[in-house]
């Protein structure tokens, strides 16, 4: 599954520790879900959605097979 954390992070100036902090999450897991070898739970794919104002379908592309295997 496809997701676009790196890209909006980065868009926005933010450092993987900056985005971890306000999701309440630690950095690695930044570092695991923008890399694809993490699915975030169903709340924490809402919240990263909702950080950046986006929809968790905008975020997270469910038909792109190829991140994460």
């Amino acid at each position: 599954m496809r997701n676009r954390v790196r890209e909006q992070r980065t868009q926005q100036g933010l450092s993987q520790a900056e985005l971890a902090a306000a999701l309440g999450v630690s950095r690695q897991t930044v570092i695991s879900i923008e890399s694809g070898r993490y699915l975030p739970s169903l709340p924490l794919a809402f919240a990263i959605a909702q950080f950046f104002d986006l929809t968790v379908d905008k975020m997270f592309d469910p038909e792109d097979e190829e991140a994460g295997t």
